[in-house]
């Protein structure tokens, strides 16, 4: 296509959930449940773990950072799609677009690598008791944090600038509820070889590969516990690796079918439903699956209000 056919988009339109006009009252109160309750899950781990001094391990350290995650992973989509909702206007321009993109990138390879960090601190733990202060040393947890932070910044940036490379044809409207990186390939005049590509190749370090570290680990862990003749303990800890495997093949499985092997048959219906798995339950539930059932968060829970009840008096 020659430059005089291409025009430019200053702003695109996202059409939102494919749902009949008379239940997007409906869905607009359940999806701003769902993200109040994201919100307020996440920032109640991150103030807990914060003000208890109990909690400045190293699971916990890598918990508050999935917090804080989940947090900014649903905000990234959540208000907007909202927003769309509410006032009918479905218009972002095009740099609130690309931004968009990149945070919505850069949360998701975060809590991929976050994830991985808490699978090998649970690995260390059960496997290697005696020797888990020696190996999840200070130094060691924050250049794991460390360490995702600048990977997911680095991954999230080169899509962005592929993205922001191409042109774009007149038509502007994405078929999501969100800026998505595969939504907007479909809409680009240019070539988008090298895009596919690096999806293909990047996605196969940042997501296959964590979510068989992942898996390993508690295949290791699994392993570990059949040794030890404990009914109880076998039970407590196939709960906790059953409810974590739950939430990560939820996470993994979606993102791996929709960007790593997606399949023509696939609707926008079909893609629209496996997104909010992992950008809308996913976040809403990490809470509850890793830290607001387990018995150091109550405990951390009651000391605080404790605390505040006896300040006030």
């Amino acid at each position: 296509m020659t430059g005089k056919n291409q025009t430019t988009v200053s702003e695109f339109l996202l059409l939102g959930l494919p749902i009949q006009p008379q239940h997007k009252n409906l869905f607009y109160v359940l999806l701003l449940a769902m993200y109040l309750t994201t919100v307020l899950g996440n920032l109640l781990i991150i103030v807990l773990i914060h003000l208890d001094s109990h909690l400045h391990t190293p699971m916990y350290l890598f918990l508050s950072n999935l917090s804080f995650s989940d947090l900014c992973f649903s905000s990234v989509t959540m208000p907007k799609l909202l927003q769309i909702m509410q006032s009918q206007v479905p218009s972002i321009p095009y740099a609130g677009c690309l931004a968009q993109m990149y945070f919505y990138l850069f949360f998701a390879d975060l809590e991929s690598f976050l994830l991985v960090a808490m699978a090998y601190d649970r690995y260390v733990a059960i496997c290697f008791p005696l020797h888990y202060t020696s190996i999840m040393s200070p130094k060691l947890c924050l250049f794991l944090v460390t360490l995702s932070w600048v990977l997911t910044t680095f991954h999230a940036l080169l899509h962005t600038l592929l993205m922001a490379r191409l042109s774009f044809c007149a038509g502007n409207v994405i078929s999501h509820f969100f800026c998505d990186i595969s939504a907007l390939l479909k809409l680009a005049c240019s070539d988008t070889h090298v895009n596919e590509l690096v999806i293909f190749v990047m996605g196969g370090l940042v997501i296959v590969i964590p979510f068989l570290l992942i898996i390993t680990s508690y295949a290791r862990i699994v392993s570990s516990i059949i040794k030890v003749p404990s009914a109880r303990g076998i039970r407590k800890a196939f709960s906790t690796c059953g409810s974590h495997l739950s939430v990560v093949s939820l996470f993994f499985g979606t993102i791996i079918g929709l960007y790593l092997i997606p399949s023509a048959n696939n609707s926008t219906v079909k893609e629209t439903v496996m997104a909010m798995m992992y950008t809308v339950v996913t976040p809403m539930l990490n809470p509850f699956i890793y830290s607001l059932r387990n018995r150091d968060m109550k405990g951390a829970l009651g000391r605080v209000i404790c605390k505040k009840i006896l300040f006030c008096l």
